[in-house]
């Protein structure tokens, strides 16, 4: 693992671009979220500089002039830590460390996110992961780490040391990089082989953004004691638990990484796996902070994530969190399909709940909501059999794949993840009905089949 560069509370001027007649605003909400990066990994902002301009410098992103404004500000509020809201490439953080003092540090985006991943990582896998994305990430920026080892002119004895020493370090890592990936895959395939050995259990990923309240809804739901803190990436290893929905019903629960905006895609790549858990899985709860006041970014950001992962639109559930901390409506614009501005391309009717994951208001329904789709996706069954038919009960008692069971005071309701040939098998193929319907009144298959459906 790389020695990660953000010291405890070290002080960080922020620095970001914004084009002329560009959306100041926009830049100003990121800085935001790149300070609250700085402060997760350690650091705090002194100070931030937005310069406008029609396009980025392509040496120093902001020019020699204001690269020298950066070095004054810093040196003025003694930072140690000047950090781009954008990517810097190797060459342009070289320019960069040549006009600004040597003792300050220059960094990215990307560089503070990677530290915090380096931070939060426990298991095999996500370290993993962080090593090789640090190192993806380190590969084209060697000239700066390494440049002492790349001066010619440094007398006999020296001249071609430094640039055999940089080849070496780039073959090392490259072959490092390699070696992370064979590994990473190895990891994968055994992850993928535990979850297809659980396919018979539903399964219920949890995605949102960074700090949505992942972590808090994940512990109302499954009882779990997890930790929660209200910083950014408070979660970055993958966990599952057992959530129970009532009449024999139970799903396993996954909490995955947060989404988050400008995550740079040699970011993304490593950390990809830990979001399969959300293409493999049922039902995706996606969460959305409805506290935010950029709630419909954050909702735009984790829509283009589950759409990379090839994720249908009509398995996602959009979950408005933390509604305690909304106004009194009319205040601002409240999420919802029927406030002002308030209209979702994502979400269709009965696609969305509102929640409050600290207090519990609004869990009921999502539960109900949960209880519902599992018992109504494709490959479930329903059978409602007459508690006369004692041979028929005990035969649907041990289908295989049975997921839910509901006894009534004339029949029992099975749910199941089978297909009609067993059923066939079994001679239950007369019980079966068109769905699982709690609000409907029990009635049972009399002689001509199936009830209709109310």
């Amino acid at each position: 693992m790389i020695e990660a560069d953000l010291s405890p509370r070290e002080r960080a001027v922020l620095v970001a671009v914004v084009p002329q007649f560009g959306q100041r605003r926009t830049v100003e909400s990121n800085l935001d979220e790149l300070a609250r990066l700085v402060g997760t990994a350690g650091g705090d902002e002194v100070a931030r500089l937005i310069q406008e301009r029609n396009a980025p410098d392509p040496a120093t992103v902001v020019g020699e002039g204001f690269a020298r404004k950066i070095a004054a500000t810093c040196a003025d509020l003694d930072a140690g830590l000047a950090v781009f809201d954008d990517d810097l490439s190797g060459s342009q953080v070289r320019n960069l460390e040549r006009l600004i003092p040597g003792d300050v540090k220059v960094m990215d985006r990307a560089g503070v996110i990677l530290d915090i991943f380096a931070q939060r990582a426990r298991t095999r896998e996500a370290q993993t992961q962080v090593e090789l994305a640090q190192l993806s990430y380190l590969l084209p920026r060697l000239t700066r780490r390494w440049r002492h080892l790349s001066r010619q002119a440094g007398g006999i004895g020296t001249r071609g040391v430094g640039e055999t020493q940089l080849e070496i370090d780039r073959r090392l890592i490259t072959r490092r990089i390699a070696r992370l990936k064979k590994q990473l895959k190895r990891i994968e395939d055994s992850r993928r082989r535990r979850r297809s050995g659980r396919r018979v259990v539903p399964t219920i990923a949890l995605v949102g953004y960074t700090n949505a309240g992942k972590s808090s809804l994940f512990r109302q739901l499954t009882g779990a004691e997890v930790m929660i803190e209200d910083r950014l990436f408070a979660t970055l290893d993958p966990r599952a638990r057992r959530v129970v929905l009532g009449d024999g019903l139970s799903a396993v629960l996954t909490d995955t990484v947060g989404f988050i905006r400008k995550l740079p895609h040699h970011l993304v790549a490593p950390f990809r796996s830990t979001l399969e858990e959300a293409a493999d899985a049922e039902i995706i709860l996606h969460l959305v902070d409805a506290s935010d006041t950029a709630w419909r970014e954050h909702l735009r950001v984790g829509t283009g994530v589950l759409e990379d992962l090839g994720v249908q639109p009509e398995d996602v559930i959009v979950v408005y969190n933390k509604i305690d901390r909304l106004p009194p409506r009319g205040g601002t614009a409240f999420p919802d399909r029927r406030g002002p501005g308030g209209t979702f391309e994502t979400a269709s009717a009965g696609d969305t709940v509102r929640i409050s994951a600290l207090t519990g208001e609004g869990l009921a329904e999502l539960r109900a909501i949960l209880h519902h789709r599992l018992l109504t996706v494709p490959g479930v069954v329903t059978l409602q059999i007459p508690l006369e038919d004692a041979d028929a009960v005990e035969t649907a008692m041990r289908l295989p794949g049975r997921i839910a069971r509901r006894f009534g005071a004339v029949s029992l309701t099975i749910a199941a993840r089978t297909d009609r040939a067993h059923l066939d098998e079994a001679g239950l193929t007369r019980y079966l009905r068109d769905r699982w319907d709690p609000e409907r009144p029990e009635a049972v298959p009399g002689p001509q089949g199936p009830a209709e459906p109310g």
